[in-house]
């Protein structure tokens, strides 16, 4: 057992990662706790100490020859991500520079803080679920897993989200909720929850429909 905790997925660099990580997703777990402008400034505290201590872990191989198992279902992420872009309302959209499909376009790429947050969250949670399981080897390559996608992916989705809540934060522009804005995004959510769930109903369904 000593040996066991001597492995580095129990070094100093990666529980601190794990608190950081564990803290970002209770946070978006229980967004309606909150009102807008405490949600913004909590997110701009948050998502930087959440890439710096990234930037720290240690690199490690996989030990197992299956995938670690994932958490995040569809429902999950759904439900995160219209929590967060109807807190922030008329703020959730933002112009993104970092974008390959700048390269191929006339017209600027629109970007949306509730996607990218929820992107992250999504990487976090999948860490933090196999990470509570103590197994060591499950551990170590849910670390290997997600340092691996946050240099590919979520890493570049913490900076570009930030750059936006920055401007939000710090902009011209009132926080405070519009009148009637906060029954507009519950019916966009309700909207898009009814046509998603339709879809798939569809798509679960469409090789017994018979055929017109």
């Amino acid at each position: 057992m000593e040996e066991s905790f001597e492995h580095i997925v129990y070094s100093k660099n990666v529980i601190e990662f794990v608190t950081v990580a564990k803290e970002y997703c209770t946070f978006l777990e229980s967004i309606d706790e909150v009102n807008r402008k405490q949600f913004v400034t909590v997110a701009t505290r948050i998502i930087p100490l959440l890439y710096l201590k990234a930037t720290v872990l240690p690199e490690v191989e996989n030990e197992l020859e299956d995938s670690i198992e994932k958490t995040v279902d569809e429902m999950t992420y759904a439900q995160i991500q219209e929590g967060i872009t109807s807190k922030l309302g008329r703020f959730n959209d933002y112009l993104e520079v970092f974008n390959a499909d700048m390269q191929n376009s006339d017209t600027p790429v629109i970007a949306f803080i509730g996607e990218d947050m929820t992107d992250i969250y999504q990487d976090l949670k999948d860490f933090i679920s196999a990470y509570r399981l103590g197994v060591t080897e499950v551990m170590n390559d849910a670390l290997a897993d997600v340092l691996n996608s946050f240099k590919l992916y979520w890493g570049q989705r913490t900076v570009n989200t930030l750059r936006a809540l920055h401007a939000i934060l710090y902009g011209e522009e009132e926080l405070d909720e519009e009148e009637g804005e906060e029954e507009f995004q519950q019916e966009q959510q309700k909207e898009s929850w009814y046509n998603r769930m339709q879809q798939d109903w569809q798509d679960d369904n469409s090789e017994e429909k018979p055929l017109l």
